[in-house]
């Protein structure tokens, strides 16, 4: 992983963040929208991405490479992470390692790359993403809760964990979600003392009062989401079994922690995921789906721990043996991510199928578009463009916060229609001040275009002639 971070794969998501960091330096207390021209908040623009826009600010470093060293953080939280909150469910010093790989790599044959999955081939190409960063610090809010429980730990400590919960939730909402499932899952076994309650209480209350008061987009207003979120995550719920069915030998795992220990964390944890999942499928609430690490991160310690912690050791050796065959399918599955270091044409055939192929950037038009200059580009371009720094007219994901969304949307949709006149077009153009426009096929002099500059796969950048 730390190779892949030197050579990182810019696909995904990568140009929103690459965006709100250029949106903070540019403008730290104002930055606006990310993606369109228009003053509106983002929940992009949380407390991780903050301080990356201060050390791009003061660095002068490039986006892209401040996002290396995001990776980089973020890897080493997850790391240690995953050490710490092991070590309070096993005392077994190859416990960390085996959590470690069964974490990556007990998923399925099908592979799902989605941020605040932990795959590897989502991993990879993920790393850099706040989401990382939030489950890094996700497993350091479990240890701690679980420390906080077994032994004495004054006001400062549960003031601190309440603190450490919200800016979870603020870095990366849904791996909110499985924190906040995870710490439900540590509490209720250990039936805390009457006098840890108000030191909890106060640990919570501080937690949602951060909440409240950060000032960059309003949190609770996320509770009201829905539309297109839903849809798009849909895909969460498609060729289930074949994504995560190597994580069914924790389940096993979990079964057999269940008849040992009736209270046991772990156990109620994936309980508590399961049900939102399922819940979100029932109801059609699919972006709950997002919540399915809280499932499979239980299921996927419990099959490591069984290993180290299982019982008679004849026991314990047949259910390494068992795991061990899990991981080696898990890492042939995920195979591919070898690209990411040597490059796709040094792969074998079977290995090359299972990669995933970055994005190819823009920066070819970076010479004549300026910062802060709107953009004309499809769905597609339209979510790598903002990371140098434009706007394009409708943005490229989801947002809740934009209140014309839609009409942007359809105005894109209406530019790039064959039939659309061009005096049509040229409205278009004058609404949304655009500057230039990115396409293909387009002939010089049409509807106002004066084509500058050509890129890879036949794309074209027309300035727009006023």
């Amino acid at each position: 992983m730390l190779v892949v971070v030197v050579r990182l794969p810019w696909a995904g998501d990568l140009g929103m963040h690459a965006a709100t960091i250029a949106r903070l330096r540019h403008n730290l207390l104002h930055p606006g929208n990310p993606l369109v021209a228009v003053d509106t908040p983002s929940p992009y623009y949380s407390p991780w991405i903050l301080l990356l826009g201060c050390v791009a600010e003061v660095t002068g470093w490039s986006v892209f490479d401040v996002l290396r060293l995001a990776a980089l953080a973020g890897l080493g939280l997850l790391a240690t992470g995953v050490w710490r909150y092991v070590r309070t469910l096993s005392a077994h010093r190859a416990a960390p390692a085996l959590a470690a790989l069964s974490l990556v790599l007990l998923w399925g044959t099908d592979l799902i790359n989605w941020s605040g999955f932990l795959a590897l081939n989502s991993l990879a190409l993920t790393v850099s993403y706040p989401s990382v960063f939030a489950l890094g610090l996700a497993f350091h809010f479990w240890a701690w809760l679980t420390r906080a429980l077994r032994g004495p730990a004054g006001w400062g400590s549960w003031l601190g964990i309440g603190a450490l919960w919200a800016l979870i939730l603020l870095c990366h909402q849904f791996t909110g979600v499985v924190a906040t499932l995870g710490g439900i899952a540590v509490v209720l076994p250990d039936r805390p003392a009457r006098e840890l309650w108000p030191r909890l209480g106060a640990g919570a209350a501080l937690g949602l009062l951060v909440l409240w008061l950060w000032p960059y987009y309003d949190f609770f207003a996320l509770f009201s989401a829905g539309g297109d979120l839903e849809e798009v995550h849909r895909a969460l719920y498609e060729h289930f079994l074949a994504r995560y069915w190597l994580a069914l030998l924790g389940v096993a795992a979990l079964a057999l922690r269940a008849r040992r220990t009736r209270h046991d964390p772990l156990v109620i944890f994936f309980l508590l995921g399961a049900l939102v999942c399922a819940a979100g499928w029932a109801s059609g609430h699919y972006s709950w789906g997002r919540a399915l690490p809280a499932a499979l991160i239980p299921a996927q310690l419990a099959a490591a721990l069984e290993v180290a912690e299982g019982g008679r050791r004849a026991v314990r050796i047949r259910w390494a043996a068992a795991l061990a065959a899990a991981l080696a399918v898990g890492a042939w599955s995920q195979a591919g991510v070898l690209g990411y270091v040597v490059g796709r044409a040094a792969l074998p055939k079977e290995l090359a199928e299972r990669y995933t192929t970055p994005w190819t950037g823009y920066e070819w038009i970076t010479p004549y578009v300026r910062y802060g200059q709107v953009v004309m580009a499809r769905t597609g371009p339209d979510r790598v463009i903002p990371a140098y720094g434009a706007y394009t007219v409708a943005p490229g994901y989801p947002d809740f916060f934009l209140p014309d969304e839609s009409r942007r949307q359809a105005a894109v949709e209406r530019y790039f229609a064959p039939a659309t006149p061009s005096g049509v077009r040229r409205d278009i153009l004058r609404r949304y001040g655009v500057r230039w426009v990115l396409d293909r096929g387009r002939t010089a002099g049409e509807d106002g275009l004066r084509a500058v500059a050509h890129g890879p796969g036949g794309e074209v950048l027309y300035a727009v002639v006023r």
